[in-house]
């Protein structure tokens, strides 16, 4: 079997490729994360209506454009190597999926077209206080209300929450776990960035106080869809670090052959080979996991429940040794603030964290192997 990419994934890549590197050079990323959005909403508009990306993965009778999973990680491959700062991961790995996988087609036709064409930025509300991604740890309750529901309680690390103007709430019904939209607006709701170390993905919190929710889907039947929408969002992330790990790769290797030291260029010297070695075995070992995961998620495998936390673990891994090893190799100015190394660095830190640590799908690998 062949799990190559074709040629109009490989014009994809180097279409994307070209956009990032015209709309997210380090000089945008660098003024994007210091502001209070997070994002530039002209180059927002560009992705939809000019490269359709945020379209990709919806269907094309709720207005999108019905590609597979396979492109999307292409996609998001370049821009987790530009570091790109847009609501993309929230809206289409989490938000969209969240639709897709919920079983019900009048919310998709409502939600599903604004995502597409780019005037809805969406999110999922998944993680409390406790910071857990398990559904078990969902406490959240959501209460019937006259002819609808109201939510009460908090949601905090939700990924471009304070922007976001669908959010889609997985909480608590006598039934069961539910998911729930909330308009952006919703009275009783209070939304407020998060400091957090990683800049470039903005995160938030979500205070409900009887604010106004409707029901997605099936009152208490929502775990099964959010399940699976957390695992083709780990096969994304994992699509992201690999960009990441190897804009990493690259940057190093570069000052690796520039950088002059004792008159011959520090890559010369046995250590930094070993280390670029080594990053690169790892590198490409991500490629491999993200990729079979990419392909599963778009055939809807049976094997999408284990290679997701495979993936998901492994890039984890793989990015945050990239990128320490990265400053590591570009010595003192790679600790500086004015150097880009550190942005990487963070980005690994915040995503291997992010849907779970690698610890964590490691014991659920174990679980579905039966270890």
């Amino acid at each position: 079997m062949n799990f190559a990419f074709n040629e109009d994934q490989d014009e994809l890549r180097r279409m994307v490729n070209r956009f990032l590197a015209e709309k997210s050079p380090e000089t945008a990323v660098r003024d994007l994360m210091a502001t209070e959005d997070g994002y530039d909403a002209a180059v927002w508009s560009q992705m939809a209506e000019q490269l359709g990306l945020q379209a990709l993965i919806i269907p094309e009778e709720f207005g999108g454009a019905g590609f597979t999973y396979v492109e999307l990680i292409v996609v998001l491959e370049e821009m987790g190597a530009a570091l790109l700062c847009a609501p993309y991961f929230s809206t289409v790995a989490l938000g969209a999926n969240a639709l897709l996988t919920s079983g019900d087609d009048a919310a998709k036709a409502v939600h599903l077209p604004g995502i597409a064409s780019g005037e809805t930025i969406a999110t999922l509300a998944i993680t409390e206080p406790s910071g857990k991604w398990d559904l078990d740890s969902i406490e959240l309750p959501a209460t019937k209300s006259g002819d609808g529901w109201v939510l009460n309680g908090t949601k905090r690390f939700v990924i471009d929450g304070h922007i976001a103007n669908l959010i889609l709430v997985a909480a608590r019904t006598d039934a069961g776990l539910s998911l729930f939209a909330v308009e952006g607006d919703a009275s009783g709701l209070t939304r407020t960035s998060l400091s957090t170390m990683d800049q470039t993905r903005k995160q938030a919190e979500l205070v409900f106080a009887d604010t106004p929710a409707t029901l997605i889907g099936t009152d208490g039947s929502a775990a099964a869809g959010l399940t699976k929408t957390l695992q083709l969002a780990a096969v994304a992330l994992a699509a992201e670090q690999v960009g990441g790990a190897q804009r990493c790769l690259e940057n190093a290797v570069a000052y690796a052959k520039e950088r002059i030291q004792f008159g011959r260029p520090i890559g010369s010297f046995q250590a930094i080979k070993h280390k670029c070695a080594d990053i690169l075995l790892e590198v490409e070992s991500a490629k491999s996991a993200a990729y079979y995961a990419g392909w599963a998620a778009a055939e809807d495998n049976d094997e999408l429940p284990i290679v997701a936390s495979l993936a998901k673990s492994y890039c984890s891994d793989a990015y945050f040794h990239a990128a320490g090893e990265n400053i590591q190799i570009h010595g003192g100015i790679g600790f500086t603030w004015e150097h880009h190394a550190h942005l990487y660095f963070k980005r690994a830190k915040s995503s291997e964290l992010l849907l779970g640590d690698p610890a964590y799908h490691r014991e659920i690998l174990a679980t579905q192997l039966g270890i």
